[in-house]
Formats: C-alpha cells, structure tokens, sequence
C-alpha cells in the first residue's frame, strides 16, 4: 500500500518539475539568444555605445522615473481614498482606472491625442490660449508612461491599503494621532511591500511603453524617441537586428541597475518605517 501511494506523488513531482523546466526554459531563451548573438556580432557591442542608444536609454529612464513619481504622488491617496470611502460611482471609478490596463497600446495613443493633442479636448483650449503643445514633446512622453502605467500602481496600492486592518488606524485617532500621521505611521509601513511591488511594476511598464508613446508623442530623435521606439526604428533601418539588439541589451543592463538599486533602497527605507 505504501509503495502504490508514492508512486502516484513521484509521477506529480514529476510533471510539475517538468512544466517548471518548460515555463523556465521558456523565459530564459530569448536572453539566452540575445546574448548569443551579441557574442556572435562584434558589430553589436559598437553600437551599444552609439550615441542614438545612449539617448533613447537616458529619455527612457528620465521619463519613466518621472512618470512613476507622478503616480506615486496623485494615486497613493487616490488609491487610499477609493479603498476607504464608499460613494456613488465608486465602482466606476474604479474600472476607469484600471481600463488602461486592458487597452492595447494603440487605442491609448489615439485616446491621449483626442484629450491632450492640437485638437483634443484640453490640448486645443492649451494651444490656442497659451501656446503650450502637448503632443509630440516630451512631455507628451511622460504623459504616455503615466497613462498606462499609473494603473499598475493604483491597484498594487489599492490592494495594501485594503489589507490594513481599520481598527488600527482608530487605535491611532484615540491615541491622539492626525490622519496624516496615522497615514505615514501605521497605513503606509503595513502596506509598504505592494506599495513597492506597485512602483516596481508601473516603472518597467512606462519604460517599455510603446505604441501609446509612438502615436502620441512620435518618433524623433533627442526628444520623444525612447529605447522602445529606437529599438523599432532600429530593425527598420540598415542597422537591422544588430542594432536593435545592442539597444535590448544596453535598455537590459540599465534596468536592472536601476531596479537593483530601487529594491535596496526600498528595503532600507522599510525597516526603518
């Protein structure tokens, strides 16, 4: 009986080791093929330090990291206030906020011209009464970024928040403590790993923002062409998939440098909270 039960479980073990292996496999090979081909290319490594790359790698971490500083200022207490307020509409808020997620890119770049651009909804009234254009700038960049990548950090946030226990924070009132200390004392330090799971995800999401960036903001070099965009323009130019692979590995190595950095000091920065 004891050998009949083990080997139902040794089969399981089995196929789930295999499918970790799969899904594994899967995820390591294109940057197994990015760095074969680099070590196969002596060109690649030249163009990793081209001034177009350099560029595109420099917009794309200035705008992302400006993008993620924006959300983090206008959605922790949009995301704080829809988890403890309840109101008419509530809902529809909610789904407003999370809509961008589900959107392909493209739809975005089209709806971001239609609010912001020359003729959109606000972008008209800036232009014509101030001068100030939106569209096809860097600004345009940042807006882009935070458009679809906001929303990752509303929800991770909304989800924190949502698992702080209330009574704590009337604990707190009774103790003599303001909501805005209340808030930065108790809320925020239990909340703190999907505040910083959220960060992490909408800054990697605005620095691999594409096609709401390219409709909204276009293409041009020094100005709105990020690594995504420089790595497009890349294939379609005689630069082929060498040059677009020094910008994958170049974009790569920055990312992590910056992500690496962002978990240590977020780390720090929680214990001390």
């Amino acid at each position: 009986m004891p050998r009949s039960l083990r080997l139902p479980t040794a089969f399981t073990a089995a196929g789930m080791g295999t499918l970790i292996v799969i899904f594994g496999v899967f995820f390591a090979l294109p940057f197994v093929g990015l760095a074969e081909h680099a070590l196969r290319d002596s060109d690649t490594w030249d163009r990793v330090f081209s001034e177009t790359a350099a560029n595109a790698v420099i917009l794309s971490l200035v705008t992302s990291t400006i993008a993620l500083a924006l959300a983090i200022l206008l959605g922790t207490p949009t995301a704080y206030w829809l988890v403890r307020s309840k109101f008419r509409g509530h809902r529809i808020l909610e789904a407003l906020l999370d809509l961008p997620i589900l959107l392909p890119p493209t739809v975005a770049g089209v709806a971001l011209l239609t609010a912001f651009g020359r003729r959109g909804i606000l972008g008209q009234p800036l232009d014509e009464g101030f001068g100030l254009t939106l569209g096809f700038t860097t600004t345009a960049v940042v807006l882009a970024q935070l458009f679809v990548a906001g929303p990752f950090y509303v929800r991770s946030a909304r989800a924190g928040f949502a698992s702080v226990d209330e009574e704590l924070e009337s604990i707190a009132y009774t103790l003599g403590a303001s909501r805005l200390k209340t808030f930065f004392r108790v809320v925020v330090p239990l909340a703190w790993p999907s505040l910083v799971g959220g960060a992490m995800l909408c800054w990697a999401r605005a620095m691999g923002e594409l096609g709401a960036t390219l409709l909204f903001a276009g293409n041009i070099e020094g100005a709105t062409q990020t690594a995504p965009l420089a790595i497009l323009t890349a294939l379609e130019s005689s630069a082929g998939l060498t040059g677009a692979v020094a910008i994958s590995l170049l974009l790569i190595g920055a990312g992590a440098a910056v992500l690496g950095g962002f978990w240590l000091t977020a780390s720090r920065f929680g214990h001390r909270l």
